[in-house]
């Protein structure tokens, strides 16, 4: 089986060249022997990862942030939309997030333990329509989370600083900094059947459980359920945001007057004041509502220790 790595050589201030060179021998004994292909510039990890495939490879192993694993996810994918059936992803955390590889039980292992104990299974997958900086429709797809709202300003804020604090912190900076810009906004938002309108300062339409730097904003979402969790944070501040905190990072706060939760197949978005609500897709800004989101169930087949997995539905 032909093993491909796709890695983004300077995520996590550059030490991803360092585990690399660690952690190939473990990777090798445990899959075959892998040929390295590494990024240069946004967008290469999505056109290395479609070429692999085109070349025959079965697994891709994303070593990066969030961002890298998402551009390999959206190398899956053909140009008509149709998601590659035989080949599997392998995720290594290596970035400023790590927020997919928690919900997968990747987080925090050791390469060569997590590969001993890992196996295959199909997950599901989100596409996701917004509107891109050029006013036309952009298509990306996303295995953990999508959102809109501050989290989108957030985004660019944390992109845009040094990630040497590590991935909480970093997030967690550049979420007071977008909080003090943002200004929440009206929207329409339509899940499945029901329709709901009302200000907001985030929408997550969440797969997976974590974002921002291990903020579990989705402590009930499962990756293989055929099911969105949209959890809808509503006019709530810095000062709210602050008190709320901890509770969000534990996945406590589901219940909380601002915060309500549904679940659902199709997201529709709509803004409804004249500001932009920009959209984050896995950690990256790919445009602004209004945002048509598809669930894709069971598209994916993803390698890991599903041991330890917080996310997925638990086999006996």
């Amino acid at each position: 089986m032909k093993n491909v790595v796709v890695a983004n050589p300077e995520a996590a201030s550059g030490r991803v060249r360092k585990w690399w060179a660690a952690s190939r021998g473990a990777i090798e004994a445990r899959l075959g022997p892998v040929e390295m292909r590494l990024t240069a510039r946004p967008g290469d990890a999505t056109v290395l990862t479609r070429r692999a495939i085109d070349e025959g490879a079965k697994r891709i192993i994303a070593v990066g942030g969030d961002g890298t694993i998402n551009e390999v996810v959206n190398g899956f994918v053909d140009t008509r939309g149709a998601v590659a059936p035989d080949v599997t992803l392998v995720a290594f955390p290596g970035g400023t997030g790590g927020d997919f590889v928690r919900s997968i039980g990747m987080a925090g292992r050791d390469v060569e333990q997590a590969l001993a104990v890992a196996s295959e299974r199909r997950i599901d997958l989100g596409r996701a329509t917004v509107i891109g900086q050029d006013g036309c429709e952009v298509v990306r797809h996303f295995i953990n989370i999508s959102s809109f709202g501050s989290s989108g300003l957030i985004v660019d804020k944390v992109n845009k600083a040094t990630k040497a604090l590590g991935g909480r912190a970093s997030y967690f900076i550049g979420t007071i900094k977008g909080l003090i810009q943002y200004r929440n906004q009206r929207v329409r938002l339509r899940v499945d059947d029901e329709t709901l309108e009302q200000v907001v300062n985030m929408v997550a339409v969440a797969n997976g459980r974590f974002f921002g730097g291990s903020m579990m904003i989705a402590p009930r979402a499962i990756l293989d359920d055929g099911l969105f969790d949209v959890v809808i944070v509503g006019d709530v501040g810095l000062a709210r945001f602050l008190r709320y905190s901890g509770r969000i990072y534990r996945g406590e706060h589901v219940g909380l007057p601002e915060i309500t939760v549904r679940t659902g197949k199709s997201v529709e978005a709509l803004p409804l004041g004249k500001a932009s609500v920009f959209v984050d897709v896995d950690g990256e800004q790919p445009g602004r509502l209004p945002a048509h989101y598809e669930l894709l169930p069971r598209a994916i087949s993803v390698l890991a220790p599903w041991t330890r997995a917080v996310g997925v539905r638990q086999r006996h």
